[in-house]
C-alpha cells in the first residue's frame, strides 16, 4: 500500500515503528498513518471543489485551520478560488478573523481584495469579526479601506455598528473615508391601522454616514475618533435625521451630548420630529437640558407620524402625538421636572393639543383638545416609550398636574366630547388628583 508514495522509511517513521515492537500488526498500523500523512497533500490537490465551488483550503481556512491550510498550498491549492457567491479561501479566514491565517495565505498571493459578488470585501468581514491583527495584515498588504459592499456600505460602518473601536482607530489611520455614504432607496412604509391610505408613505432610507451608525449603536468611542478624524457632528440620513436625533431616538444620549458640544444642530426637524422630541419620549433629561443649554426650540411640534414594521413594537410617533408640543409630550407622558425645564427656556405651559387620528382596525376617527392637564391623565392618545413604573405612576401623576396647574393650564377646560380633566381624574380614582383640581377650581362636566 505504502510502496507508490514511500521510497524508503524516514526516520521520523523509524522512531516511531520502534515502539510498536508488539505486533506486526501494530508496525503496519502505523506505518499505514504516517503514509497517509505523507500522501494527504497529493490527494488534497485532487480532490473537485464541492458543489458551490467551495475547494478544500476554503473549508481550512474557515475552520482556521493553519496546518491544513500549510499543507494544502504547499501542494498547489489555489489561494484565490472563489465559491459561487464569489468567497475566497481569504475572505472566510477574514470572516473568522483568523489573523495567523490571513496572513498565511497572504503571503501565498491571495489578492485582498477579492470579494463576494455583492461586493463585501476581506476586509469588512475582518472588520466585523473586530480583529486588529486581521484588519493590519489586510492592510499592510493594500487591501482597500473604502470598498463599497452591499448598499454601499464600507469596512468603517461595520466596525462601528459592531462597536470595534480599535478597528475603526485602525481603518482611519488606514485611510478611511469618514464621509463615505450608503446607498439610497425608498420603501412604503405604514403606521397603524396600516390599512388605512393616509398612514401609508414613502420614506427615504440610507444616506448614512460610518457616524449614523455610531449613534444608533451607541458607540461613544467610536463617535469621537470619527468627529477627531473630521466626521459632521450634524450628519443626516437620506430622510433628514440627524445623528444628534437618531443617537436620542435609540435612547443614546451620551452621544447625542457629545455631538452637540461638537456644534450639532440642535433643531434639524427634517424628519417632521426633532431631537428634543425624541429625548422627552425617552425620558432623557439631561439630553433635554443640553439640547436647551444648546438652545433647541421649545415650542417647535411633531409634525409627522413615523412608522414602524408590521406587528412590531417600534418607537414611533403616533398620529395622534402629531403637532404636540415638547411641552405637551413632557406632561402627557408625565415628565414634572422636564415640563419646569422646558418652561424656563420659553415654553408655552398653556398649549391645547388638537389631535385628529384614525385609531383601531375598525378606523375610528377621534379628535381631541387637551391641556398639559388633561394630557398628564392620558387624555389625547400615544403610548409611552419607556413605561412608567406602576408604583410611581400615580405619585408623577399628582406631581404632573401640579406643575401643569401652577404653569396656568386652564383646569376646566373640555375635550371635544365635554370630559374636563377632573372627569377624568374621577374616573380613574385619582382622588389626589382629583381634590387638587377641585381646589384649583376645577368643575365637573357629568
Amino acid at each position: 500500500m505504502t510502496k507508490p508514495f514511500v521510497t524508503k522509511q524516514s526516520v521520523a517513521e523509524q522512531s516511531v515503528t520502534k515502539k510498536y515492537v508488539v505486533s506486526g500488526f501494530s508496525r503496519t498500523v502505523m506505518r499505514t498513518a504516517i503514509a497517509l500523512v505523507v500522501i494527504a497533500p497529493a490527494y488534497a490537490q485532487q480532490q473537485p471543489p464541492s458543489g458551490d465551488g467551495s475547494t478544500p483550503l476554503h473549508w481550512a481556512a474557515y475552520q482556521d485551520d493553519l496546518a491544513r491550510v500549510n499543507q494544502l498550498i504547499r501542494s498547489g491549492a489555489n489561494v484565490n478560488a472563489a465559491n459561487d457567491i464569489g468567497a475566497t479561501p481569504l475572505w472566510a479566514a477574514s470572516l473568522n478573523g483568523s489573523a495567523p491565517v490571513v496572513t498565511r495565505l497572504l503571503e501565498a498571493g491571495a489578492k485582498p481584495d477579492l470579494a463576494l459578488l455583492s461586493g463585501e470585501s476581506p476586509l469588512m468581514a475582518a472588520a466585523r469579526a473586530g480583529k486588529l491583527a486581521a484588519v493590519d495584515a489586510l492592510l499592510a498588504k493594500g487591501a482597500n479601506p473604502n470598498a463599497r459592499g452591499a448598499r454601499g456600505q464600507t469596512a468603517l460602518m461595520w466596525a462601528v455598528a459592531q462597536n470595534h473601536a480599535d478597528v475603526v482607530k485602525r481603518l482611519l489611520l488606514g485611510g478611511a473615508d469618514v464621509h463615505a455614504k450608503t446607498e439610497t432607496w425608498s420603501q412604503m412604509m405604514a403606521v397603524p391601522p396600516h390599512g388605512l391610505p393616509e398612514y401609508n408613505r414613502m420614506i427615504p432610507h440610507g444616506a448614512d454616514t460610518a457616524l449614523m451608525f455610531a449613534a444608533r449603536e451607541g458607540d461613544l468611542t467610536s463617535a469621537r475618533l470619527l468627529v477627531e478624524a473630521g466626521a459632521n457632528p450634524s450628519d443626516r440620513d437620506a430622510w433628514g435625521v440627524s445623528a444628534t436625533t437618531l443617537a436620542a431616538f435609540a435612547g443614546h444620549g451620551e452621544i447625542a451630548r457629545y455631538l452637540l458640544e461638537k456644534g450639532a444642530d440642535p433643531n434639524n426637524d427634517a424628519p417632521g420630529f426633532t431631537a428634543l422630541h425624541c429625548a422627552i419620549m425617552r425620558r432623557d433629561e439631561a439630553t433635554v437640558a443640553a439640547l436647551l443649554a444648546r438652545g433647541a426650540d421649545p415650542n417647535a411640534a411633531v409634525k409627522v407620524w413615523t412608522p414602524t414594521r408590521r406587528s412590531s413594537d417600534d418607537y414611533h410617533f403616533m398620529p395622534a402625538l402629531v403637532d404636540a408640543t415638547p411641552y405637551w409630550l413632557a406632561a402627557r407622558f408625565t415628565q414634572p421636572a422636564v415640563m419646569r425645564l422646558l418652561a424656563k427656556h420659553g415654553a408655552d405651559p398653556k398649549v391645547v393639543h388638537e389631535s385628529n387620528y384614525v385609531q383601531g382596525e375598525g378606523y375610528q376617527r377621534r379628535k381631541e383638545r387637551t391641556t398639559a392637564i388633561m394630557a398628564a391623565l392620558g387624555m389625547g392618545g400615544g403610548t409611552a416609550w419607556v413605561p412608567v413604573d406602576r408604583a410611581q405612576r400615580d405619585a408623577l401623576v399628582l406631581e404632573t398636574v401640579k406643575v401643569a396647574t401652577e404653569l396656568g393650564a386652564d383646569v376646566n377646560a373640555t375635550n371635544h366630547d365635554g370630559r374636563t380633566a377632573l372627569d377624568s381624574a374621577r374616573a380613574q380614582k385619582y382622588s389626589a388628583v382629583a381634590a387638587l383640581l377641585e381646589e384649583k377650581g376645577a368643575v365637573a362636566s357629568r
